[in-house]
């Protein structure tokens, strides 16, 4: 049995060990494949059984690969394979969910805390012997901001966003969440459900843990944004989709919103005409919440698990049922 591994190099630049898949069959990594259909085709080859984390599988692809009979995405979103056509071709298609969860909630929070104190910003500084030069026993560039008591609205409340309240609330945040599902259990008093326009009208910081779907794409765009008052806090470390990036850029431009954090954008690797990367007081890392080495870990030990309980006539983590 073949194995091929698309693109292994995001996962496991060389710090994890792909020894445990070597014992499923014949396994070739590649660090990354040039997307194009006829290179995907051609790296595929025979393999019965291949992995992505981002290079695409459309049905161009597969159609020309009907020997596959598991897809294994290195991911929790799969949105990279067209799930409807590996299941017309029979061929059972897995992702890896929950891998990241406390990952990206301390992220979140790493962002939170570098909007309200520009750690890295002061360090600069003191590097740049500004302190060296000052005056006085202390200075500051930015405003710096204390969280207890101010309010965190958490737009989507799975895994990631549960994870996020419990560390705000030690913060001494007051949460409010926008969810599909109301979980009664996490209600208190520092806790309440609410509707999307309260969450955008008391929110002090908002940040979304929510899935990019129809009905959130764009959800923060320049008239949810009038709905909120001066100065929040926006952070997003789910999907860049969620964003209209120039209302974001405009509104943070205008001094509307205080600051923004971001973990994701639109287009990735980021496109050197994004609005965001000239606006004011705008935090820009490249997607790496989910990719401490204990997290990737996690994805790798999953994935294993995926691919035995497959080969066993069981399979779990299937997303194209």
């Amino acid at each position: 049995m073949k194995i091929v591994v698309l693109d292994g190099y995001t996962l496991n630049p060389g710090d994890l060990n792909w020894s445990a898949l070597e014992a499923y069959g014949d396994l070739t990594v590649h660090d990354r494949t040039p997307y194009d259909v006829e290179t995907v085709i051609k790296t595929i080859g025979d393999a019965q059984i291949i992995y992505t984390n981002k290079t695409p599988l459309p049905k161009e692809v597969l159609e020309k690969v009907p020997q596959v009979k598991f897809i294994g995405v290195l991911a929790t979103g799969y949105n990279v394979v067209d799930v409807d056509t590996a299941k017309s071709l029979s061929m059972i298609v897995t992702n890896v969910p929950a891998y990241s969860t406390q990952s990206v909630a301390q992220f979140t929070m790493a962002l939170l805390l570098e909007m309200c104190h520009r750690v890295g910003d002061h360090s600069r500084a003191v590097h740049d012997e500004d302190w060296v030069n000052s005056v006085d026993f202390c200075f500051w560039n930015y405003p710096l901001i204390e969280l207890e008591g101010k309010t965190l609205g958490i737009i989507g409340f799975g895994q990631i966003g549960q994870a996020v309240a419990r560390v705000a609330q030690a913060f001494g945040l007051n949460i409010l969440v926008f969810s599909r599902t109301k979980k009664a259990d996490f209600e208190s008093e520092t806790l309440q459900f609410v509707d999307l326009d309260l969450l955008f009208k008391k929110s002090d910081i908002i940040t979304l843990h929510c899935p990019l779907f129809d009905s959130t794409q764009g959800i923060i765009n320049s008239a949810n944004i009038k709905k909120m008052k001066d100065g929040v806090m926006i952070i997003n470390t789910a999907r860049g989709g969620l964003v209209i990036e120039q209302d974001l850029a405009d509104a943070l431009n205008s001094g509307k919103l205080a600051a923004a954090a971001l973990d994701v954008v639109s287009v990735e690797p980021m496109q050197s005409d994004n609005p965001l990367l000239k606006a004011n007081n705008c935090i820009i890392t490249p997607h790496i919440a989910w990719a401490p080495k204990e997290a990737r870990l996690r994805l790798l030990n999953i994935t294993i698990d995926n691919l035995k309980a497959y080969l066993n006539g069981k399979p779990i983590n299937v997303v194209n049922v």
